[in-house]
């Protein structure tokens, strides 16, 4: 590991540390994810390792060598643009079976992948694309109006290339072999992922291709995940959910992988049915979705048996699960639901529940302690509960999760300040409370009940409330507002808007809605809005977001649509 230039020796440390398990270290059989490639490649040749549905339900299919010869046309596209080893590459793109290549071409490379989805307004998509450092970046058409001027704008000038005509014919021009200039190492940076927090810009996570295989590993043995089997991806592949579990775990295990350019309701078990798929990942929004779909169409879920015949279980992450969406999912598909929890600081899930629990057990730990549990740490990394100097605390005591391990990020780009606080006792603070309990042979159950940080979770993505309030503030006769995140079943969390007029101004939800969503994307921009005369503030004048959350609780059960939806 390379520390930053930032890092102080003393913090350096401290996240060295918290990347290391006490116990035995679970050996990653690889040097790196270009040998992951290579091997995979040629030991199962013909066989599919993406297949990508397009919108319009259009299949095509990528043989595993197939799948390396385009990767390695894509890395050596790469390499007459610049990139080497260590420099930064962007994807602004939604799911794509051409993302998946570049992915895999510049961790061939040992280059590093920066993420970027498209949800971001403009001025963050600016800044991540300056801050990360990136040289090249592969924009799908569909969105060059929006980000060319964006682009234009980055003083370093990066590199476009322009997908998926222009991609496609650099590929055929280039040849399949690629040979690294130097060592590609299991240490190298393989992703920076920005995630929202409570101040200004997002943090960059840094993730190695260390990271990226341990958790590969972990998920894939957790799950009893072999090369006969099949995962699917219905999540964006620009989050570590949809990259880590359903990209690199399938190829870590030899298996298969399903990519959807999107979720939909309609689609998803009759292609689930069609490739025999036998896991998917999901965010608690998507089994509220699937449940309102087939309420609405009863007689589809009466005759839906076989398309369920392959499918063991569902993992379900990335946002606040609650107990009553895990029973009515389970009861109406009889599904089970493997609950787990992570960050993109832990590369994505560090603890799941035991997929050989019986039924009675799965139910006791999903239903009996107010919270589902998000299971048991995996061999990849510990867990703790934690006070705040890093004690560890008892069954049942609520406390701080942290977390170390193989799957622990390298540290956040440039962020030293974040870094110090993160690190401050040698794990990773999450900044999420939880507790956990035991059981009959000793394990630990853990379960989440809240955010100590004040992150607003909307269907597993991060939203900070504090870009929100500044929105707010800049509307005409606000005197004070904030953003609150209120629990919603269909999103886990929704975004409303608790303001306070000016004194003697009209002011109308409609008028504080729309300037909202002028300057937000629809997924950061209230919903709902409660006026009132004074926002709850601590002794020391910060808001009290929580306080209002009660407000909102009779649009729960909403699920709130753009308009042209």
């Amino acid at each position: 590991m390379v520390a930053s230039a930032m890092l102080s020796e003393v913090t350096f440390e401290k996240i060295a540390h918290a990347c290391q398990v006490s116990g035995d270290i679970q050996a990653i059989e690889y040097q790196n994810i270009g040998e992951l490639l290579f091997k995979q490649a040629r030991y199962y040749d013909s066989k599919p390792y993406l297949i990508f549905y397009d919108l319009g339900g259009n299949r095509s299919s990528f043989s595993y060598k197939e799948f390396f010869g385009l990767v390695g046309q894509c890395a050596n596209v790469m390499h007459s643009f610049g990139i080497r080893r260590g420099d930064r590459i962007a994807t602004i793109s939604h799911n794509h079976s051409d993302t998946v290549i570049q992915y895999f071409a510049a961790w061939l490379m040992g280059a590093c992948v920066v993420p970027v989805s498209l949800s971001e307004d403009d001025n963050r998509i600016h800044y991540i694309l300056e801050n990360s450092r990136t040289k090249l970046i592969f924009l799908r058409s569909d969105y060059t109006e929006r980000v060319i001027p964006i682009i234009k704008s980055i003083p370093s000038d990066p590199s476009v290339i322009v997908c998926s005509q222009e991609f496609h014919e650099l590929l055929q021009n280039a040849s399949p072999f690629y040979t690294s200039e130097e060592a590609v190492t299991i240490e190298d940076e393989a992703l920076i992922v920005y995630t929202s927090g409570t101040t200004g810009n997002p943090k960059g996570v840094v993730l190695t291709q260390h990271n990226l295989l341990a958790d590969a590993k972990g998920i894939s043995e957790w799950h009893g995940m072999t090369n006969s089997q099949r995962m699917m991806c219905v999540l964006p592949i620009h989050h570590v959910n949809g990259t880590v579990v359903t990209l690199v775990t399938p190829m870590y295990f030899g298996g298969t992988v399903v990519l959807n350019h999107k979720f939909q309701s309609e689609h998803f078990f009759e292609r689930i049915e069609r490739e025999r798929v036998n896991v998917v990942s999901v965010v608690p929004t998507l089994l509220a979705f699937l449940i309102e779909y087939y309420k609405s169409q009863p007689t589809l879920l009466e005759t839906m048996t076989g398309q369920r015949a392959t499918l063991r279980h569902i993992i379900c992450g990335a946002g606040p699960l609650t107990v009553e969406l895990g029973v009515q999912f389970e009861e109406m598909f009889n599904i089970p639901i493997m609950h787990g929890y992570g960050l993109s600081e832990t590369t994505c899930y560090s603890c799941f529940l035991p997929i050989n629990l019986s039924m009675e057990e799965h139910r006791h730990w999903m239903r009996e302690y107010g919270y589902p549990s998000i299971g048991v740490a995996i061999p990849q990394n510990e867990m703790m509960i934690a006070d705040d100097i890093g004690h560890e605390l008892a069954p049942g005591e609520k406390g701080e999760i942290a977390i170390r391990g193989e799957n622990v990020m390298k540290y956040y780009y440039e962020n030293d300040e974040a870094n110090e606080n993160t690190f401050s006792y040698d794990w990773f603070r999450s900044g999420d409370e939880g507790f956990y309990q035991l059981d009959s042979i000793g394990r630990k159950f853990f379960f989440i009940t809240g955010r100590i940080k004040e992150l607003i979770i909307r269907g597993g993505v991060n939203i900070s409330p504090l870009e929100i309030d500044e929105v707010l503030a800049k509307c005409p006769k606000v005197k004070a507002a904030i953003a609150v995140g209120f629990e919603n079943d269909f999103y886990g969390e929704e975004i409303g808007a608790y303001v306070q007029p000016i004194e003697g101004a009209t002011l109308t939800e409609e008028e504080v809605l729309a300037h909202c969503h002028a300057l937000l994307p629809f997924s950061k921009a209230p919903k709902v809005v409660i006026f009132g005369n004074e926002i709850p503030v601590t002794s020391t004048g910060k808001y009290q977001r929580n306080k209002c959350k009660p407000l909102f609780l009779k649009w729960k059960a909403i699920q709130f649509r753009k308009s042209s939806e």
